[in-house]
């Protein structure tokens, strides 16, 4: 980025970091608790109990890099409020507590900052424009630090994710400017911070593999097998095997590694959420439930042999399909194989640089997100946030992306369930929706709509859904007989917005012709 250019930046990034500290009063979930318990457990015990200590429900289940970063926040909690370090404190809460929670996922965001500047830098800079505001890298940047999903789910609803994305999008970043073992180091670590970006991992191995342990390409873009480095290979699988000794060895040491893997992976929660993610599972559960409704009134069904559980009724646990057949783990990562495996041939054999490698980094995390097990509504935002810088550079991508990106933030909706906050979520959405779109469409002004009339019908439909949800629904004498309602039809009819910006996506990728610019020897 330019010398000049340096004092919008700062700019977007000051603008955001008030608003953040100006949401610090806002409501917070149970996630708060969960840190707080974190915070407590690695700061009092030793790290042989981190992964057994159950006196809270919400165990510790990340990583051990997590671990150890709470572990260095809780030497700084205990200068603003020592009470909230007692493991037995379960629910506590207090103004200082709240400030320093906050405030620490305030601070660590400025990795985030920095990564989204090095991004910013990659950037194509070939749509040249006069003004500052209709510039590829200042469009990129509102897109991605003033991100509604994100603001959300961290400010609002409480995680850290901002620094986790900053690792990410950094990594992103190393690899495009060709710093490639920069860009597996800062992947491993990000790993052992939080194990949600497996589901990106397949695409990090075939581009690392491809770009940097094969040196060159023949002419039309085939590989040369010749060009193999095995010292490259070497010095990957050095930085992976280092990275994971440092984060698993002491518990190998102990013998825990079984006990650190059993909470990482808790197969026992269930197919869904409490609500279930806009994904292909929603889909196939409204389809059960329909089914189920439709045989009950047919006297095909036994009601005596339904289940009362209902899996939008907040409870995170088993639960048996009644017509369709039921999921299990295993058919779930078969899917997500399956569904996988035609981003990745792209990506070997139609090497398209790094934009080849952000799409398919895209397409995973959407594939992983489509039919993975007990997907979060929040893992959305690993597509949409890397999805950005594609957005800036092709129409087609801007299309996907603002589909995408509509319909995945509505799905976070019911995230925010208080009437205090209804009115700034739906404000900041519009805000960012309509930035998102105005400044896009001014971007690709002289290509084809970025969206068909099909598509815009969708989006505008997302409005008459909200106002039945939040302001019709409740005054219905429904809401006490069919209370999970709004959620159902929030995230089925979220779940086809992102199918088919999925599809869409996958479709372009397929239908791509490869590259076939010759890397340099």
């Amino acid at each position: 980025m330019a010398a000049g250019g340096r004092g919008w930046f700062r700019g977007l990034a000051l603008g955001v970091s008030l608003l953040k500290c100006l949401l610090i009063p806002a409501y917070y979930s149970t996630d708060f608790e969960v840190h707080r318990n974190w915070l407590a457990i690695t700061h009092n015990l030793p790290l042989s109990q981190w992964y057994y200590e159950a006196t809270s429900e919400w165990t510790l289940d990340y990583p051990p890099f997590f671990a150890w970063f709470e572990y260095a926040l809780s030497h700084l909690a205990k200068y603003f409020d020592p009470k909230m370090l007692v493991i037995e404190n379960l629910n506590y809460t207090s103004h200082a507590a709240i400030f320093f929670q906050r405030l620490s996922v305030i601070f660590t965001d400025i990795l985030f900052i920095y990564a989204v500047h090095e991004c910013c830098r990659c950037v194509n800079g070939k749509r040249a424009a006069k003004d500052i505001l209709e510039k590829p890298t200042f469009i990129l940047a509102v897109l991605l630090l003033w991100n509604f999903g994100l603001l959300i789910v961290d400010h609002i609803h409480f995680q850290y994710n901002g620094f986790l994305f900053g690792l990410m999008l950094l990594s992103v970043a190393r690899l495009c400017q060709r710093r490639y073992l920069e860009g597996a180091l800062l992947f491993a670590v990000l790993l052992h911070f939080k194990h949600i970006y497996l589901y990106v991992a397949p695409a990090y191995g075939i581009y690392l593999l491809r770009s940097y342990c094969f040196t060159a390409n023949h002419a039309d873009g085939s590989l040369k097998w010749r060009s193999f480095s095995f010292l490259h290979l070497t010095l990957l699988g050095l930085i992976v095997s280092l990275v994971s000794a440092l984060s698993l060895g002491p518990f190998i040491v102990l013998g825990q590694l079984p006990q650190v893997m059993s909470r990482l992976f808790p197969f026992k929660r269930g197919l869904c959420h409490a609500y279930w993610a806009p994904n292909f599972w929603a889909l196939y559960n409204a389809v059960d439930k329909a089914l189920t409704v439709l045989g009950l009134k047919c006297n095909f069904l036994d009601h005596t042999q339904i289940p009362k559980a209902s899996m939008t009724g907040g409870l995170v646990q088993e639960f048996q399909h009644t017509v369709l057949p039921s999921v299990t783990p295993l058919a779930t990562l078969i899917c997500t194989f399956i569904s996988i495996l035609p981003s990745v041939f792209c990506l070997w054999f139609k090497p398209q640089g790094p934009r080849g490698f952000l799409q398919c980094l895209v397409l995973c995390a959407l594939s992983s997100f489509m039919f993975g097990w007990h997907v979060h509504e929040k893992a959305i935002l690993l597509a949409i946030l890397p999805l950005s810088l594609l957005s800036v550079q092709r129409a087609k991508d801007a299309g996907v992306y603002l589909i995408l990106t509509t319909a995945g933030h509505f799905s976070l909706f019911p995230l925010l369930f208080t009437p205090p906050e209804l009115p700034i979520k739906i404000l900041l959405m519009l805000l960012f929706t309509v930035y998102s779109f105005s400044s896009l469409k001014s971007l690709f002004r002289r290509e084809r709509p970025l969206l068909n009339w099909l598509e815009t019908i969708y989006l505008i439909q997302l409005v008459p859904l909200e106002v039945f949800c939040e302001f019709i629904f409740p005054l219905t004498p429904w809401k006490w007989h069919y209370p999970f309602v709004p959620l159902l039809l929030t995230s089925v009819y979220c779940a086809l917005g992102v199918t088919y910006a999925w599809l869409k996506l996958y479709i372009s990728v397929l239908t791509e012709k490869a590259s076939v610019r010759q890397k340099a020897e």
